[in-house]
């Protein structure tokens, strides 16, 4: 199968599987901080844009720490995400029926074309296969009381230490989903996720959070820049096991390019939503929503001031050794 009609398949599944979707958050979008700049986008909206996540929308917008960025190539049309709920901050717009080709490497390809001989942006794979699953994982893999702990937009000098300290006392493993500039800036702290036998995910360049409005082209930049970034801050034969995208900005096309790459799309289960700092209360009672086993947790490491992350860490590391849970990867 070409890349293309890959693409184009995994669009039409999931346009017939899922239809249009409607918010169902309703809790306020957060108002961007002056951490947090919005990225100056100017691309026109696809048509149909919608989040993949089961969990409510986050509203982040790029932080300082990921420079913005300004695109201006045109956008894919008929762009589907595959999440239930909402991106995070990203306004959903009216459904399109029509499935999803991606445009060639230069974006400027008709929508529903197929890529051009020698596309450089969908095909690594030998016979334009993906070399990763293009579907989402959300579960932790390892049966029976696992759960994977994921930890988002690090790796940051202050938080990611703290967190792996907790982690080596309760001989728990996580995945830890970086920013490809962070893990240049701080690549000892890369190498020691890498050290302490985690693993590596790669959660995009600028951590654009409206990613299926850009084009092939950007999105491509995007995930291969940023996972050549942190594999190269990990050191030699270091291997990427994940593409998180920014807020869960799934679609169709977006996740083959990481499969392409050899990235496996990678969701969650159960949001912590600490991001919005609820208290540490407030986040074990976030947890605690939707733990279960095979429950893949998202919790952040960066971004922001993850103090309460951390206590809020300890306390649910002893809970779950208490409740008999073990630690795991997600799926691959």
């Amino acid at each position: 199968m070409t890349a293309a009609a890959l693409v184009a398949t995994l669009a039409g599944a999931v346009l017939t599987a899922c239809g249009p979707h409607t918010s169902t958050s309703t809790s306020a979008q957060a108002a961007p901080s002056a951490a947090y700049p919005s990225a100056s986008a100017q691309s026109p909206t696809a048509p149909g844009s919608a989040s993949d996540n089961p969990t409510p929308s986050r509203g982040v917008p790029p932080s300082a720490a990921y420079p913005s960025v300004s695109a201006q190539s045109p956008t894919a049309p008929g762009s589907t995400s595959d999440n239930p709920t909402p991106s995070r901050g990203v306004p959903l717009t009216p459904s399109h029926s029509a499935p999803l080709s991606p445009p060639n490497s230069n974006s400027t390809t008709a929508p529903g074309a197929a890529a051009s001989p020698g596309s450089s942006v969908i095909g690594k794979a030998p016979g334009g296969g993906p070399l990763a699953d293009p579907s989402i994982s959300r579960g932790a893999a390892g049966g029976g009381k696992t759960v994977a702990l994921t930890f988002d937009d690090g790796p940051d000098p202050r938080w990611t230490p703290q967190i792996l300290a907790l982690l080596a006392q309760h001989h728990a493993k996580a995945t830890f989903c970086e920013i490809g500039p962070q893990a240049q800036r701080f690549p000892y702290l890369t190498k020691a996720i890498k050290a302490a036998g985690d693993r590596l995910c790669d959660h995009s360049v600028h951590h654009n959070e409206q990613q299926d409005r850009m084009s092939v082209d950007y999105n491509t930049h995007e995930i291969v820049d940023a996972q050549r970034d942190i594999a190269d801050a990990a050191g030699a034969g270091t291997k990427l096991w994940y593409y998180r995208a920014p807020g869960g900005d799934f679609t169709p096309w977006i996740r083959a390019i990481a499969a392409q790459h050899d990235l496996r799309p990678l969701g969650w289960s159960d949001d912590a939503n600490d991001w919005r700092r609820p208290g540490v209360d407030g986040i074990l009672r976030n947890v605690d929503q939707n733990l279960r086993p095979g429950a893949v947790i998202l919790m952040h490491d960066g971004g922001g001031d993850r103090s309460q992350t951390v206590q809020a860490l300890a306390r649910l590391l002893d809970q779950l050794d208490a409740q008999g849970y073990s630690y795991g990867f997600p799926v691959v």
